[in-house]
């Protein structure tokens, strides 16, 4: 059967000028106006945010199925659903992504789920969080575009998938963060050899600096993997919907529970899913999506609880820093999803992200960063509520290593000190 296309391609002609394999321009949401294929990132006509359309039309959905899983084990097994050459398995790139989709039967018990929730465990990315597949897919259109230098703002993670994936590719990498992240991020981005420099200021300060060296000579031949080159970084994130879909065997999940940061992860989860509907490579059926936010940086959960469609900035005050993003670029889109899919937003203390990423931990063996506290928090504030239904299947986000936070659980250690006797160990009580 051949399948609609997802985009016309009325500007085809300009996607020649570029190796990106299916993507054909790039089309505003807001207005619809499209471009070549380029490093820009805002609509000339409006100022909306411009994201990759594609051609579809020439996939059959049954040959598709079965290239996809002939793939290799990495997100370049849906190549032929990204803005990436044909041959991009065969170039230098840290291959991120087929990540576990864990079955968390126990933690399920523990929050009275019956209809099946599932962990999908980025930790297992080669930088240990899932920004090594936007990055990815950033790294190609940096190659396809002439650019000598790999760049970007960066809340922690991002930073270090950026200097990995520019060492591995031979790029120069120089990265720019909150002068007072989390001394486990800061390390794990300086390893890699290439420049990273602290901004004074959170992290809307870091990212207006980086638009503003984007327009100056200094930032010539620089691609900012979320900045210029954005609209194809933020395609990666569409690879953990796939990934989860194909892993639930070519099935939809009921409700899927994601973090917010800039919004561009949740946003970019709907439109992977809304992708597979068409291509016919899963049965179109209602799902929802939630997003999950630290009550420290909530502008989108805020907006939402408000009726509001315009999300007001917020100045973070929040461990989970790497959600710590005041203005979220995508929060109106988020409220969008959110409200046509019957999901909602919510919000937990740093207390309840603490609890949240112990108990996930103690039920499941995975230690989760932060960001992976607030998804797990918000999921059982959730089902506290009565917002999510226990008997449908459920996805939980977790984006990140808990080793990269570890002050969030600082205080965890020790259970006993003995001396090395039996006497001792039965003094203590742990027989």
């Amino acid at each position: 059967m051949a399948v609609q296309t997802v985009a016309s391609t009325t500007d085809s002609a300009t996607a020649n000028a570029v190796d990106l394999g299916p993507a054909t321009a790039l089309s505003c949401r807001e207005c619809g106006h499209r471009v070549p294929l380029g490093p820009v990132f805002a609509c000339e006509e409006c100022f909306g945010p411009l994201e990759i359309a594609y051609d579809f039309s020439a996939h059959d959905t049954e040959e598709l199925r079965k290239r996809i899983e002939a793939g290799p084990a990495n997100i370049w097994r849906y190549a032929p659903l990204l803005p990436v050459p044909a041959d991009v398995a065969a170039k230098p790139n840290l291959n991120p992504g087929w990540t576990k989709l864990v079955q968390a039967d126990n933690l399920a018990r523990e929050l009275g789920v019956t209809g099946g929730l599932y962990v999908k465990d980025d930790s297992g990315n080669p930088t240990h969080s899932f920004k090594d597949r936007v990055v990815a897919q950033a790294l190609e259109a940096a190659r396809a575009f002439g650019f000598t230098t790999l760049s970007c703002s960066s809340t922690g993670n991002l930073a270090g998938a950026v200097g990995a994936a520019a060492a591995r590719a031979g790029f120069r990498s120089c990265v720019f963060i909150p002068h007072d992240l989390e001394q486990g991020k800061v390390v794990m981005a300086a390893v890699y050899g290439g420049e990273l420099v602290g901004i004074e200021g959170n992290y809307d300060d870091v990212n207006r600096f980086c638009s503003e060296l984007i327009g100056d000579p200094a930032g010539e031949g620089w691609g900012f993997v979320n900045v210029n080159l954005r609209p194809y970084y933020a395609e990666g994130s569409k690879t953990l919907a796939y990934e989860i879909c194909e892993q639930l065997g070519w099935r939809l999940p009921d409700q899927l529970v994601v973090p917010i940061a800039s919004g561009s992860q949740l946003t970019k989860i709907d439109k992977g899913l809304q992708e597979l509907i068409r291509l016919g490579l899963v049965e179109d059926r209602p799902y929802k999506i939630f997003g999950a936010q630290a009550e420290g940086c909530s502008p989108v959960s805020t907006a939402y609880k408000a009726g509001h469609d315009v999300v007001r900035p917020q100045k973070p005050d929040t461990i989970a820093k790497s959600l710590a993003i005041g203005n979220p670029a995508d929060g109106p889109y988020v409220l969008d999803i959110a409200r046509r899919t019957g999901g909602a937003v919510e919000d937990v203390t740093d207390e309840q992200i603490v609890d949240a990423i112990k108990l996930l931990a103690r039920t499941e063996g995975i230690f989760a960063e932060t960001a992976g506290g607030v998804t797990v928090g918000v999921t059982k504030k959730l089902l506290e509520s009565g917002a999510l239904d226990p008997s449908l299947t459920t996805v939980v986000l977790n984006t990140g290593d808990g080793l990269k936070t570890l002050d969030a659980v600082a205080g965890t250690g020790l259970t006993a000190t003995i001396r090395p006797s039996l006497e001792s160990f039965r003094e203590a009580g742990l027989v």
